[in-house]
């Protein structure tokens, strides 16, 4: 790698909403990335359980970071190691919020390795004002009419109560 290729990191997950913890630690792999690629998963599987569509989540993330053109979303199905490897990245940015996430976590990563030696996972805890916070629970939270503006950006907070409200 030549100092003047950028250094690519895919941040996955389904992002169902994004939340400020999300945030954080995208803004957080900056530190170490030259440009963060928020991977939005999906499958036929799991779209059916999700609140927002795949392309909802994109338009999301892409409104939350729009101040900051080296963080983009973009949604993806298969396997993370092919689309990693088509974006040049180099590594995968993981979140881990208690000690039960790094099992599963743990296992994912040495699949990816796995299947491509060349990409490495490196994992991020989140500040201390988000370690409880998760995707699920903010749905729950929004679905039931509870205040969720401290947990996630503008943008997001207006599509959960179109979602509930609208």
């Amino acid at each position: 790698m030549s100092p003047t290729t950028p250094v690519v990191a895919i941040y996955p997950g389904s992002f169902d909403p994004i939340t400020r913890g999300h945030e954080d630690i995208a803004r957080r792999t900056l530190r170490v990335a030259d440009e963060v690629i928020i991977a939005v998963a999906h499958s036929p599987s799991t779209d059916k359980r999700n609140l927002f569509t795949p392309d909802e989540r994109v338009q999301l993330i892409n409104e939350v970071f729009a101040d900051d053109d080296r963080v983009r979303a973009e949604s993806f199905g298969g396997l993370l190691v092919d689309f990693a490897r088509d974006r040049q990245a180099i590594f995968v940015i993981r979140g881990l919020r208690a000690i039960s996430d790094f099992e599963y976590e743990l296992q994912m990563a040495q699949m990816n390795h796995e299947l491509w030696p060349e990409i490495e996972t490196l994992f991020l805890v989140p500040e201390v004002d988000y370690s409880f916070l998760s995707s699920s629970l903010v749905r729950e939270v929004a679905s039931l009419g509870g205040d969720v503006s401290r947990f996630v950006s503008p943008p997001v907070l207006a599509a959960l109560k179109e979602k509930f409200d609208g």
